[in-house]
């Protein structure tokens, strides 16, 4: 573009120095005495000249007064991508834990850049490397001051916090960051994460509903806890008194997560308290059919606890039915025909159960029940012992087992009772324990092992 303003500026210049060529006129000055007389052209050419050197003189001083501004500016811009240079340094040096080195460079940074945000960053980060705790607490709550480093601040805060267990400053500190910022994926996890803990569990639902809206929380898991939510809102509900309400989200837990056994349990025992027995009975049936647990069959026997021995026997043949060929159905119908004395139908339960038990062989529960079995037919007191021996070496009985720090109980809890982890229980059968997974403080913890498919194992001396 400027190319051809140029040349229209040349061709006019040139035109007009044609024109006054060809029409060189006479100019006649007189002043103070002073008498000039000249042509036009040679005029015209000395102003030229006189505002040319006009303009030179004038863009001179003004360089000249520009000085200082233009060295003080150069200066500061020095200081300034120094500073930010040991900025770098320090939080490399923060990174490598050098902690002489991200002083120096803390100080250096200081100087340089006065009163940058980042810089009470490095700072705050080097107090925290140096373990000075209370430097870098008063540090990052200076940074909250300062629109550009809030949400820094407020991370570390919430991460002291947690360290040293003070729970309700580190919920204080995650919501004031994800009102600044609702999609903050630590601020929302935090959040919810300490919802759960505290028991808040309506204020925890909806916090996973904003978190599964704005994708930070992936739907599956949503979709998991939210029953888990749900279970302790029903159970809740019940201890007000609000029985169809228990019923009712019980219900929808068991729809979030119908391969679980939690959410049906929680069902049958709500609908138990509400007097709907049939209901109840049915529910049992239907998550047998998918997810056969002991608990399920423990409720199922007290709902014909006041029948005749072959009559609960009959009971359990039928829930038995619904998933005839999983461990957990031998059992309740051998538990059944102990109870009934038909030793026969009791060993041939238990020699199915026994057969298709997971390696190394039959669970303990299992081992008891054969040294019970021997006891009461035979009264064959050294098999029965032998039984029992076994007991002591044999594999753990199927249990809950948390994920995240290993401790087991037999009850489902939406809460570890031993760390407090959220939803961290899984129902496992096996040798030992699964190794305990090491976690952030967020709530994606994967699920127990599960283990090979199970051999056949030839049932012991008798």
């Amino acid at each position: 573009m400027r190319v051809p303003i140029a040349l229209v500026l040349i061709a006019v210049f040139v035109a007009a120095a044609a024109y006054v060529a060809d029409h060189p006129g006479q100019v006649d000055i007189t002043w103070q005495g002073w008498e000039i007389e000249t042509s036009v052209g040679v005029l015209a050419a000395v102003v030229l000249a006189v505002v040319a050197v006009l303009l030179t003189l004038a863009s001179t001083l003004r360089g000249l007064v520009r000085i200082p501004g233009n060295f003080a500016r150069r200066r500061r811009e020095r200081r300034r991508r120094a500073g930010y240079t040991a900025l770098a340094g320090g939080f490399a040096a923060i990174a490598a834990g050098d902690t002489l080195e991200a002083q120096r460079a803390a100080r250096r940074a200081a100087t340089l850049l006065d009163d940058a945000p980042l810089t009470l960053a490095l700072s705050a980060q080097t107090a925290e490397l140096e373990g000075n705790a209370a430097t870098s607490h008063r540090l990052q709550a200076a940074m909250l001051e300062q629109p550009a480093t809030a949400l820094l601040g407020l991370r570390g805060l919430f991460v002291e916090a947690m360290r040293v267990g003070d729970h309700a400053a580190a919920l204080d500190f995650a919501e004031r960051a994800r009102r600044l910022r609702p999609v903050l994926p630590w601020a929302v996890e935090g959040v919810l994460e300490l919802q759960l803990r505290a028991g808040r569990w309506e204020e925890a639902r909806d916090t996973l509903a904003d978190a599964a809206r704005r994708h930070i929380v992936p739907n599956e898991r949503a979709r998991r806890h939210r029953s888990a939510i749900l279970i302790e809102l029903s159970r809740a509900a019940e201890r007000r008194g609000e029985l169809r309400t228990a019923a009712s989200l019980a219900a929808q837990a068991v729809t979030l997560t119908p391969s679980r056994a939690a959410p049906a349990c929680r069902e049958a025992e709500a609908l138990v308290a509400l007097g709907r027995t049939r209901a109840a009975t049915k529910a049992i049936e239907r998550a047998w059919r998918n997810t056969p647990h002991p608990e399920l069959a423990r409720l199922y026997e007290g709902l014909h606890t006041d029948e005749a021995p072959l009559t609960r026997l009959t009971s359990a043949q039928g829930l038995a039915g619904e998933n005839p060929d999983c461990e957990d159905s031998h059992v309740i119908v051998a538990e059944a025909a102990l109870a009934a004395r038909l030793w026969g139908e009791a060993r041939r339960h238990l020699s199915l159960a026994t057969a298709a038990a997971p390696a190394p062989g039959p669970s303990r529960r299992l081992c008891r029940l054969m040294a019970r079995l021997e006891d009461s037919e035979h009264s064959d007191s050294a098999a029965a012992r032998e039984w029992l021996d076994r007991a002591v070496t044999a594999p753990p009985d199927p249990r809950y087992v948390c994920t995240r720090c290993g401790g087991e109980g037999a009850v489902w809890h939406a809460l570890c009772p031993d760390c407090g982890g959220f939803d961290t229980l899984a129902w496992h059968e096996g040798v030992a324990s699964p190794r305990p997974v090491a976690t952030a403080p967020v709530l994606d913890l994967p699920s127990a092992p599960r283990l090979p498919p199970p051999n056949s194992l030839a049932a012991p001396r008798q």
